[in-house]
């Protein structure tokens, strides 16, 4: 058998509470109760990038050019956000809309008042695999929770009509980029 789908079957039957949960989640909020998420380790970001699209969407997902030769793999789970493993679920994740408009850095400061944790960008990857529709117009998301030790914050967008997995800066407000969160990571 396949390693991940090895990985993919244990984490389904850790979960099966969650499978009956009767919430599908709604796209159109761009809620999600849990997902499965996929680390780099066995889906490299290069890989599946390419593979997102939105909903009703036929082009693939690019990586924005700013991000120079070797970037991706700076941007690393910051403090208190490392995955629990290779596969995981996390839980009750959503697109943080509410955060459109707001700093970046104002919005990690919110979210960790609230007790929720920011997403990596395999969290995203995986709330956007999942659920392609959470990716809408002027409702994207940032993912804080992987930092390259600048100011740079990771995020999706929506880009001549696909996912752009791109990068802003911390201090700067957009109108149309919200920062995506979840109440917490567990492993299987």
């Amino acid at each position: 058998m396949h390693p991940l789908r090895d990985v993919v079957e244990d984490v389904a039957r850790h979960a099966p509470g969650l499978r009956e949960t009767g919430d599908p989640g709604d796209e159109t909020t761009g809620h999600a109760p849990f997902l499965l998420v996929v680390t780099r380790e066995l889906a490299p970001v290069e890989e599946t990038v390419p593979l997102l699209r939105l909903s009703g969407g036929r082009k693939p997902g690019v990586i924005d050019r700013h991000y120079e030769e070797g970037a991706l793999e700076k941007f690393v789970p910051v403090e208190k956000t490392e995955p629990p493993a290779a596969a995981y679920l996390l839980l009750d994740a959503d697109r943080g809309e509410e955060f459109c408009g707001a700093v970046p850095r104002g919005a990690l400061t919110t979210l960790a008042e609230r007790g929720r944790t920011p997403l990596t960008i395999e969290e995203g990857l995986a709330f956007v695999t999942h659920f392609p529709g959470a990716l809408a117009k002027n409702r994207c998301f940032s993912l804080g929770a992987s930092r390259c030790g600048d100011r740079r914050v990771p995020a999706l967008w929506i880009s001549e009509r696909a996912p752009k997995l791109g990068w802003c800066w911390e201090g700067n407000p957009h109108s149309w980029l919200g920062m995506a969160s979840a109440a917490t990571r567990v492993a299987a």
